[in-house]
């Protein structure tokens, strides 16, 4: 029978201590990165749920959709654009500030980062443009398949 000294713990028991001291850590390193990272998370919006529900007006969020084909124009200041995001169900006009990705185009997938304002206008910060599963950059689009299936080959 093992001897123990007055008040020790047996090492079984030292191991659930420390068990638990390193799960309450652990739980308490959680908590603080959310608690943390709370203001910068950017929630997704479809035109739908942001008429619907619309966040608050300086709370970032990204709105996904299509844009609507004869809407995009051109501001006078040249840099400044707008267009509609729609989902079949809303349209959310957008302006957007910035350089603009040359995949962007009308009646393509856009994501755009930014605020709603409180006229109801998205002022995106960021624009994402989606394409579909047939793209082929500029510089591929005259090769015929074997011309690019080669050009592939040498970058690898």
């Amino acid at each position: 029978m093992a001897t123990h000294a007055a008040g020790g713990l047996k090492p079984k028991h030292q191991r659930l201590v420390l068990l638990g001291i390193a799960l309450v850590v652990l739980i308490a390193a959680a908590l603080l990165a959310i608690w943390a990272l709370r203001n910068q998370a950017s929630y997704f919006y479809v035109p739908s749920e942001i008429v619907a529900n619309p966040p608050a007006p300086d709370r970032g969020v990204r709105l996904g959709g299509m844009v609507e084909k004869g809407s995009l124009r051109t501001e006078s200041d040249g840099v400044t654009i707008a267009f509609v995001v729609q989902d079949g169900e809303a349209r959310v006009p957008v302006r957007f500030s910035g350089i603009v990705p040359s995949l962007f185009v009308e009646g393509s997938g856009v994501v755009a980062e930014g605020t709603l304002g409180t006229d109801g206008t998205f002022v995106a910060t960021n624009l994402l443009a989606k394409h579909d599963e047939n793209y082929v950059p500029r510089e591929m689009e005259a090769m015929t398949k074997a011309q690019a299936k080669s050009v592939v080959a040498e970058t690898q």
